[in-house]
């Protein structure tokens, strides 16, 4: 096939899967504003410092085996 062909098909796919992805959407947010609900978001907001924080949890065996860097600079 030619690379153009095959370039338009994709596109054409790519098009329809977000067509349904709308239409998926606009159905969940229908849905939510006729059953009156709300959608609610947490936030939670972490600090992290420049030095590493020994944390008191447990952690399993398999997570404390693992070297400090893998595979870093």
């Amino acid at each position: 096939m030619d690379e153009k062909i095959i370039i338009s098909i994709i596109l054409g796919i790519l098009v329809i899967v977000s067509g349904v992805q709308a239409i998926q959407l606009t159905s969940i947010k229908n849905d939510i504003s006729e059953q009156k609900l709300s959608v609610s978001t947490q936030s939670t907001t972490t600090s992290t410092a420049n030095t590493p924080s020994r944390s008191t949890t447990a952690l399993p065996s398999s997570i404390k085996e693992l070297p400090q860097m893998v595979g870093g600079c």
